[in-house]
């Protein structure tokens, strides 16, 4: 089943409530997305630490191949 992005923000804004989040649908079928995550939670985090946390707050959705959520590219990283 496809997720909307709002449901993958929201997601993501529980576990990081002050973040800048930017989701995008990359192929318009609800499964494949790029999301931007910045938060000063991040600082002192290598990049592989940052986006285990992300994946993390996504609670299970990209596991597997029944997972709600097929591909999602993600960057991450602190406030300048």
């Amino acid at each position: 089943m496809a997720m909307q992005a709002q449901e993958i923000e929201e997601l993501i804004r529980e576990a990081f409530p002050e973040a800048q989040i930017t989701i995008t649908d990359l192929a318009g079928d609800g499964n494949h997305y790029a999301a931007e995550v910045v938060d000063a939670s991040f600082k002192g985090m290598n990049r592989v630490q940052q986006q285990r946390a992300v994946y993390a707050a996504l609670k299970g959705r990209m596991d597997g191949p029944n997972g709600d959520l097929h591909a999602l590219a993600l960057t991450t990283k602190a406030p300048g």
